[in-house]
């Protein structure tokens, strides 16, 4: 039976009996709830509560990040209620309130055990946490913590049981793993590539280099649940016979940086890591290398040229770094949400991991939800749930209330999905059907504010700056797509510069060395497929019809709402507006100055300033 929340004081339970007992308070500390004042927020609760009333604790990112600060608030009679957009001023509110004294912050709860239907509940109800099953719920800093919620238990049971190197493999071959970091290759089969390959020494890499625009899947587990993701390492590594590993993690995750360090301290404190863990005869030492920033260390063979202490640029293959990899070892790369869920699988079995998803998908998936969405974030769904579900259901649809127009997945490797294909279910083939990709995860939404040209020059010239240069196609082909794309968006394009744009894409597809190579062109192809009118536009009618193109859109004053307030011509970079001060109707745009950088749109306030 539904509970409704009370907020009557006189029948508030929560009496100021409160301070004869502990509670406790749990307060995100991912990179997202730092950004947003975490801190602030955990000195002001410190600073409002009684000595001894509550435990508090900081976690790293629930993957609430639309509603950061967030904390968590566990009375001893088992009730639970989450609490977001805080800050150090109304956070006391929410304090109090659990003190015995006042009415309950409605406006800032999330999620209610009294109230388990709650609305904004359905971001964290429609999901299934597997990978991110430790996110948010403990202190990642704490090995304890991890090993009470069940860490470790896999590799105790590898090892005490004596599993073969086989049975380990088999248990992921059932569970239907693939690579969760862009290609989907079942991770069983490329771990029996490496298994199979005799030498004097194997590696075993976390590709935490995650530099998709909007995406933050690996960051959020680095940061929240080291362990696991260490955990999943030394099960990978056990299995393909590896004594050493890397963990390749950008150097722009400070904190992930951070948090997995400790982890592999206090991991070999415990005998969990280095030489004959836990008295077996399985041995495996683990190195921190972390990535300077380059998109195209993503790629395998370019990731472990990086570690090889080379310029990351991507290798022909065959032989694949299975045969062939890191210092000319066989070496298994393995994504981060990959190796995430590898301890679950082994500890539960890979038949409870395979009913998950669909025959073709098995398991779940972890997006980023990021741009136009009312509610972004980390969120985890069952392989099979379409993409409006996600974005509707579980992301609550349009930010702006503007209409949802399209999905950009797989990040600048992927494709845009228009908003009349979201009933497609998440699976790895009838994404790539789109002509899209699943990629590592990030999932991008757009309303019809976004100019669908502009977005492809926009994830071109990010591939393009990113492109090692190493074969003809990407280097020089990315760069005459990118020339093109400009030259459209500045209504200087014709039909025959659309014919070139398509064809050169084709060719940097099929041409290209490595995969990012390979897919850079999606971002064109697919809108090109799906919003086609828009580049005729931009070249017949010299429109944008989203009105973000510069060169094809004027500013203006509609001159019977403007109250001359002066405030748009103060903002003006280039001094293109004139008028008199409190005189109405005198406020004018010169057009031949003005290079419509939107300041002056942005800051009137009575909406006296069109866009034509």
């Amino acid at each position: 039976m539904q509970v409704e929340i009370n907020n009557n004081n006189n029948n508030n339970n929560c009496s100021n009996n409160n301070l004869e007992r502990k509670f406790e308070i749990i307060v995100g500390e991912g990179t997202c709830g730092i950004a947003a004042g975490s801190k602030e927020v955990l000195l002001a609760i410190e600073s409002i509560l009684p000595k001894g009333v509550a435990d508090i604790h900081t976690v790293g990112c629930k993957g609430i990040c639309h509603q950061e600060v967030v904390i968590e608030i566990k009375e001893s009679d088992g009730r639970h209620f989450i609490y977001g957009k805080l800050n150090k001023k109304n956070v006391e509110s929410v304090i109090k309130y659990h003190l015995g004294e006042g009415d309950q912050a409605s406006d800032l709860l999330i999620y209610s055990s009294l109230d388990p239907e709650h609305q904004r509940g359905n971001y964290l109800r429609r999901q299934t946490r597997i990978a991110l099953r430790n996110v948010g719920e403990l202190d990642p800093t704490s090995i304890e913590e991890y090993m009470n919620r069940g860490g470790y238990k896999a590799i105790k049971k590898i090892l005490e049981q004596k599993m073969s190197t086989d049975d380990v493999v088999n248990e992921v071959k059932e569970a239907g793993l693939k690579g969760r970091g862009g290609g989907g290759f079942p991770t069983a089969t490329k771990w029996l590539f490496a298994k199979n390959e005799t030498s004097d020494k194997k590696y075993l890499v976390c590709n935490g280099d995650e530099g998709d625009p909007g995406a933050f899947m690996d960051r959020s587990l680095l940061e929240g649940d080291p362990h696991s993701v260490l955990e999943g390492m030394l099960i990978a590594a056990y299995a393909i016979g590896a004594t050493d590993g890397y963990a390749y993690i950008r150097a722009e995750y400070p904190l992930a940086v951070k948090n997995f360090a400790k982890a592999i301290v206090d991991a070999k404190k415990r005998k969990f890591l280095g030489k004959n863990i836990l008295g077996s005869n399985f041995s495996f030492e683990l190195k921190i290398k972390q990535g300077a920033g380059a998109f195209v260390c993503g790629e395998e063979t370019a990731l472990i040229a990086s570690i090889e202490g080379q310029r990351g640029m991507p290798r022909i293959r065959p032989p694949f770094p299975a045969i062939k990899g890191a210092f000319g070892k066989p070496t298994v790369v393995n994504n981060v949400e990959t190796l995430a869920n590898l301890p679950w699988i082994i500890v539960n079995g890979g038949n409870a991991y395979s009913k998950y998803g669909t025959n073709n998908a098995r398991g779940t998936k972890v997006f980023a939800l990021a741009g136009a969405i009312a509610r972004g974030g980390l969120v985890e769904v069952p392989m099979g749930m379409t993409i409006r579900e996600v974005i509707y259901e579980i992301g609550g649809g349009s930010k702006t209330g503007r209409p949802i127009k399209a999905a950009q997945l797989g990040g600048p490797s992927g494709g845009c999905v228009p908003e009349s294909l979201f009933d497609t279910t998440i699976e790895y083939d009838t994404i790539n059907a789109t002509g899209a990709i699943m990629g590592s995860g990030g999932m991008i939404v757009m309303d019809d504010t976004t100019c669908m040209v502009d977005l492809a020059r926009y994830f071109l010239d990010f591939t393009q700056v990113e492109s090692c240069g190493k074969c003809t196609f990407c280097r020089i082909g990315s760069l005459r797509m990118k020339e093109l794309l400009n030259k459209i968006c500045e209504g200087k394009g014709t039909m025959d510069d659309l014919s070139k744009l398509e064809k050169l894409a084709n060719q940097v597809k099929l041409s290209s060395l490595c995969g990012l190579g390979q897919t850079a062109p999606n971002p064109v192809l697919t809108t090109l497929k799906y919003f086609k009118e828009e580049y005729i536009e931009h070249i017949n009618e010299k429109k944008c019809r989203a009105k973000v193109c510069k060169k094809l859109i004027a500013h203006s004053i509609i001159k019977e709402k403007c109250i001359a307030c002066d405030m748009c011509r103060k903002v003006c970079p280039v001094s293109a507006i004139n008028g008199t001060q409190r005189e109405k109707g005198s406020y004018s745009i010169d057009n031949k100055v003005c290079v419509n950088c939107g300041l002056c749109l942005d800051t009137c306030r009575i909406k006296a300033i069109q866009v034509e």
